[in-house]
């Protein structure tokens, strides 16, 4: 029988506010499924003609797939959430990019006719589950130089981004993170960014170990408003000495969790659910993981030639800030100045954090509010660089484009 591939559309996303990992944290209570549930439950919530039982799969992303981010977490989930048994669901793992692989699989599937609508997402409790944790490396890897040992860690690979692009000074980067934290702080005042949270219950302890109590969480903990230049002149860089990259001009390690509702577009306009992005074109891309940061670039020539655009289509950038060299490459790439107003309105992970797995639909959430803001934009893309060498990058297209009206 002929198929005919579907449009696919971004419903709906939502996330937790991004916490601190560790101790001090504002999840270190709170269990890694249990923040992928509220995101869930907060997705019917939002979408009450929905009836759960039309929901064809849950997609969730986690880059640690043990403790309470195991167990097939998007299955596990799924139940807890309250969705019908009858609703299937899996784990995926592309590390950093793995919420944004939930979403361009069940799209593919949506595009296919197996899916009409499903749940894709990630949460990444670095706090639990440090980068790294339970992995063995093959030792072939460096003792046959498939890669260099840098590979291994992602703020070694960023100051190999650095030597790629001398240019990039620390200076750069450093007045890049400043942007960033200042876009976070004027889009939280404009309230640009509380309407997608899910408000976030928490027990509290004492160093102890004692309960002091519970709290409700609405806001991203690791943002740093007013931070300077000179905040971040001297700071240590962990992976060089005199390196480039610190805790300033870098994504932290933090907790948090992703959901997103993914469709036909028939199928979104059949049940009156909100059309927020068109998807457009994805690709992926694999580079030297001892400069993983490139990865964004070639990922995203291949999205632009089959969708057959050019960068100067593109009217809103988001860009995942692992780094800020990360970023900079990107646009140093595209001949795109370090400011443009196109790029990140709302700030990024450097201010917001940056959970791993659980980033992708984030980004999504930022570029649907920009989208709807702003209807002479047609086109954005969501991109970012991925552990151990690739790129990933969604290109959309705004529902809400009124062309030269």
């Amino acid at each position: 029988m002929p198929r005919t591939v579907r449009d696919v559309v971004f419903v709906d996303g939502v996330r937790t506010p991004f916490g601190k990992a560790g101790p001090k944290g504002i999840y270190h209570e709170t269990r890694a499924d249990d923040l992928v549930v509220k995101a869930i439950r907060e997705l019917l919530r939002r979408n009450p003609g929905l009836d759960p039982k039309k929901i064809d799969e849950v997609a969730i992303a986690a880059t640690t797939q043990i403790g309470d981010q195991g167990l097939t977490i998007g299955r596990t989930a799924g139940i807890l959430a309250g969705l019908p048994q009858s609703v299937p669901g899996y784990s995926i793992d592309r590390m950093c990019a793995g919420a944004l692989t939930a979403v361009t699989t069940v799209a593919g599937s949506v595009a296919f006719g197996a899916y009409d609508i499903a749940i894709a997402g990630g949460v990444e409790h670095m706090g639990r589950h440090p980068m790294g944790e339970g992995v063995d490396p093959n030792p072939r890897f460096v003792s046959e130089k498939l890669v260099d040992e840098s590979a291994l860690f992602m703020g070694m690979t960023a100051e190999n981004l650095h030597d790629r692009y001398p240019q990039i000074t620390k200076l750069r980067a450093d007045e890049y993170a400043v942007r960033s934290q200042e876009k976070a702080a004027k889009a939280y005042a404009n309230g640009k960014i509380q309407a997608d949270l899910v408000p976030i219950s928490v027990r509290r302890t004492n160093p102890e170990g004692g309960e002091t109590g519970w709290g409700l969480v609405t806001a991203d903990e690791p943002m740093r408003p007013g931070t300077t230049l000179e905040n971040l002149a001297n700071l240590k860089t962990p992976f060089r000495v005199h390196g480039r990259v610190t805790a300033g001009n870098a994504a932290g390690l933090n907790d948090g969790a992703t959901a997103s509702l993914i469709a036909s577009e028939d199928f979104a306009r059949a049940h009156d659910l909100p059309v927020k992005m068109r998807l457009v074109s994805y690709a992926f891309a694999g580079v030297e993981p001892e400069v993983m940061g490139y990865g964004p670039i070639p990922a995203t020539e291949k999205a632009l030639a089959q969708a057959g655009l050019s960068i100067s289509d593109i009217g809103l950038f988001e860009i995942n800030e692992a780094f800020a060299v990360q970023v900079l490459a990107f646009l140093e790439h595209y001949g795109i100045a370090d400011d443009d107003a196109r790029v990140n309105q709302y700030g990024g992970a450097i201010a917001f954090g940056h959970p791993l797995a659980s980033s992708g639909v984030r980004l999504m959430t930022q570029l649907a509010r920009q989208f709807e803001e702003q209807p002479h934009v047609r086109y954005g893309l969501t991109t970012m660089c991925v552990g151990f060498g690739m790129g990933a990058t969604v290109i959309w297209e705004n529902p809400h484009f009124e062309g030269d009206k």
